[in-house]
């Protein structure tokens, strides 16, 4: 029934997303699992210690935390029991997934383009990636925002709702706390470098399938987008995902690059320091604008709709026998 749960809070999230009045009254769950590692990353990851050490501190680390996220999905699933309780397990899961808030923030940028200009595109975009704005001009202001619509709808819509399909809300939790703990202590930054390499290595695991169904959605969704080009976005992932310098992030922007004849990635700046990545859609226009990120738009709503007619299939499914 994992793959029911999954349907209904891909339903619920997209329709009503997580209230603002509800976040402002308890947080939200990644703020939760963010202040844990928080915690944990100042009580374990000690400046004196050698990277050997660091780096076992930073396993122990991980395991505590996805032990304690499997554990607390478990006791909800055994809690909540009977139809209600599924509901109520389908309302918890929802959290995990950003459907809504996805859409909302990259909207946001092409509004912020288009009636405040380059510098209000470039506020709205530093809400959403970690690159320098003030090095962006209108073309990669729009280019970034376009990327951070490809990987977040991989990383916190795929990802979730796979591993909530496949392993129900302990899945999910573990996951959204993986994937957390990679945000926060997966960089390679001196105080991090070992102390966050497991979590770097096991975040790149668990996103691995969900990045390639993404792509894959994408694609389909070309197919279905006017001016979209599904061969043209095959054609990019095949050609350029597996040179982009993170194992998964390369596979849903060479999707989305192509099916919008962009070029997206490649050079950018993070912190002053310029990383050096290749081109997704090599080949496609790189004067990227605010109606390119409305077309972007488009063509992640309708993939995120084929996500939940995949789900809405599996739930059949398991209903069925």
């Amino acid at each position: 029934m994992f793959v029911l749960i999954a349907f209904l809070a891909l339903l619920i999230e997209t329709g009503v997303g997580y209230p603002d009045r509800l976040f402002r009254a308890i947080g939200h769950p990644v703020t939760w699992i963010g202040r844990l590692i928080s915690w944990m990353d100042t009580r374990f990851n000690r400046d004196a210690d050698s990277p050997s050490t660091a780096r076992m501190a930073g396993i122990i680390t991980l395991l505590l935390l996805v032990v304690l996220s499997v554990g607390t999905g478990l006791v909800l699933q055994w809690f909540l029991a009977g139809w209600i309780g599924f509901l109520l397990l389908a309302v918890l899961a929802s959290s995990l997934l950003a459907q809504r808030s996805l859409a909302a923030h990259v909207e946001a940028v092409a509004d912020a383009l288009e009636t405040g200009g380059l510098e209000a595109g470039r506020e709205a975009v530093s809400h959403i990636v970690g690159r320098d704005p003030q090095s962006l001009d209108e073309a990669g202001v729009s280019r970034a925002a376009i990327e951070s619509l490809a990987e977040n709808f991989s990383d916190g819509v795929v990802a979730p709702a796979f591993w909530l399909a496949l392993a129900g809300l302990p899945g999910g939790i573990a996951y959204k706390a993986i994937n957390t703990a990679d945000s926060m202590i997966g960089h390679r930054t001196p105080r991090h470098l070992a102390f966050g390499w497991a979590s770097a290595r096991l975040d790149d695991l668990v996103n691995l399938p969900a990045s390639r169904l993404c792509a894959m959605l994408i694609c389909a969704a070309a197919a279905l987008v006017p001016g979209a080009s599904p061969a043209e976005a095959w054609r990019a992932v095949w050609r350029d995902a597996r040179y982009h310098k993170s194992p998964n992030a390369g596979w849903p922007e060479a999707a989305m690059a192509g099916a919008l004849g962009l070029a997206l990635a490649g050079p950018r700046s993070y912190g002053g320091v310029l990383v050096d990545d290749v081109f997704m859609g090599e080949g496609g226009r790189r004067e990227a604008n605010a109606a390119d990120i409305r077309r972007a738009l488009r063509l992640y709503r309708t993939a995120d709709a084929l996500l939940i007619g995949l789900a809405g299939v599996g739930a059949a499914s398991v209903l069925a026998l």
